[in-house]
């Protein structure tokens, strides 16, 4: 048995999450609805506009917040990130920690700013992200812990690292050695601005094929190139034997290697959508580490993704992740 059930690897961002109009948006020139990553003198300017606003802080980053919310539910996961000396570094490891995530060592680290992410939630529901990486953009090869990858079961890789040459190859000698020894590989696609500017990167990522890849409908288009979601999902079974595609509302799609199947999204009263995906995956890669089906699997995730849109934040609380896995046992 191995002793992780997932190693994930992804930016260390301690996300501030703000509700805002969309007026906001445009005042401080912001696509809506995607990641932007951003200068540290943008940044300041947003978070000066924000000053006055009540925030909400947490450390973050999406493979993080999948891995979080699988130890949530009871699995043990295994991170690595880059943060650096500062007071956020400190804030990020101690949350990190706190949560049952093991991490790679930090003992020496690099003078400099840990990255972050400012969540911008407007009315509708919608988040807008946008990303100063700081020294996480620096993450590279060095941050991999060998002995942890080869002793899991999911080597889990986060889209957004595209971004950054030095991660991206991080990405890659991960999967290689993951591949080596057995242990699956997934992938999340993360944004779809990733697919739309990084298109390449991710193939790179992904290599010959991953084991499990999860995408939303905009970046399962994106990726095939294609408007039409029954050509996504084709294109979607030539890079990934397992795939999950969310949907919202709608619920998702699970395709198992052999047979395709339709989760019922679970209907609740949306606040903020921040982490959904991060929390469907976290749920999803649960399950299936427990040896349950991919139909079970999906449930659970979307059960957990429902209630953590019903407010702010990408996590919910423990007890409230345990009183969801009740319902599955």
């Amino acid at each position: 048995m191995a002793k992780y059930h997932v190693y994930g690897i992804g930016n260390a961002l301690v996300d501030m999450e703000y509700e805002v109009e969309p007026e906001d948006l445009t005042a401080l020139r912001i696509d809506k609805g995607v990641m932007t990553l951003v200068d540290e003198a943008h940044q300041t300017e947003i978070m000066a506009h924000l000053a006055e606003r009540h925030h909400v802080k947490g450390s973050g980053g999406s493979a993080a917040n999948s891995v979080i919310a699988l130890s949530q539910f009871g699995g043990k996961g295994f991170y690595s990130c880059k943060v650096a000396n500062d007071p956020l570094g400190h804030f990020y490891l101690d949350d990190l920690i706190a949560s049952g995530v093991d991490t790679n060592r930090h003992g020496e680290r690099e003078d400099g700013h840990t990255g972050r992410c400012v969540v911008l939630v407007t009315p509708d529901s919608d988040r807008t992200m946008v990303t100063f990486l700081g020294i996480s953009g620096g993450l590279s090869a060095g941050e991999l812990v060998p002995e942890a990858v080869t002793d899991s079961d999911y080597f889990y890789m986060e889209g957004y690292l595209v971004t950054s040459d030095s991660a991206r190859a991080a990405v890659v000698a991960g999967r290689d050695l993951a591949r080596k020894a057995g242990v699956k590989t997934a992938i999340s696609l993360s944004d779809p601005n990733m697919v739309a500017y990084f298109k390449a990167g991710l193939l790179e990522m992904i290599g010959g094929g991953v084991d499990l890849l999860f995408a939303n409908e905009a970046e399962a288009m994106g990726m095939a190139g294609s408007q039409d979601l029954d050509a996504a999902l084709a294109y979607l079974k030539t890079i990934a034997r397992e795939f999950a595609i969310t949907r919202g509302p709608k619920g998702a799609l699970i395709w198992d290697g052999q047979a395709m199947h339709d989760i019922a999204a679970v209907k609740v009263q949306a606040v903020d959508t921040v982490g959904a995906g991060d929390m469907f995956a976290g749920a999803f890669l649960y399950g299936r580490t427990q040896g349950w089906e991919h139909a079970r699997s999906g449930a659970l995730a979307s059960a957990a993704a429902a209630k953590l849109v019903t407010s702010l934040g990408p996590r919910i609380p423990a007890d409230e992740t345990q009183e969801i896995l009740r319902r599955f046992l």
